[in-house]
């Protein structure tokens, strides 16, 4: 796509992934079989093993170059979140409701509702649940503001990208 600025890199890694998932079935049938190592084992391991190494060196080099040059524009991705009135957060409302004793069936009643009423409303699924006197029953405020918190997807993303620059 035009707009994209790494499509090549990204689909390429992404690409190669699949190669690389693909030599752990052989690997995998290798091992019931290790105490009779015979020339099954030694053909599959002469193939996967350089080409795995390589491989993976080279979708590391591809990534630490990725990440090296990568720009993020922040604004634009909460932009883009927003969008959804808080959906993609909906999951943890519902474990939220199940670590405080509701069954999976009547969490998942609940949250579904006020989901399909922001997507219908174009409200925010925060403000639904904030403003419903059943919901902060179960849920304090603060409760439902740490489930809509996208530092809890976020919190660990500076430090995985700094060791893999590191390589």
């Amino acid at each position: 796509m035009p707009h994209k600025k790494n499509p090549i890199v990204c689909e390429r890694i992404s690409g190669l992934a699949r190669v690389l998932r693909g030599h752990v079935v052989p690997a995998m049938e290798n091992i019931p079989l290790w105490h009779e190592r015979d020339i099954t084992h030694s053909s599959v391991e002469r193939v996967i093993i350089p080409d795995s190494t390589i491989l993976l060196d080279y979708m590391l080099k591809k990534s630490v170059g990725l990440l090296k040059n990568l720009i993020v524009y922040e604004k634009k991705m909460k932009e883009n979140i927003d969008l959804s009135y808080g959906l993609p957060s909906s999951q943890q409302v519902l474990l939220a409701f199940i670590k405080k004793g509701l069954t999976r069936e009547k969490a998942y009643k609940i949250v579904q509702a006020h989901a399909m009423k922001a997507w219908d409303t174009k409200l925010s699924l925060k403000d639904l649940l904030m403003k419903d006197s059943k919901v902060r029953k179960i849920l304090t405020q603060k409760e439902i503001k740490e489930c809509f918190d996208l530092k809890r997807h976020t919190k660990h993303a500076s430090k995985i990208i700094e060791r893999v620059i590191k390589l």
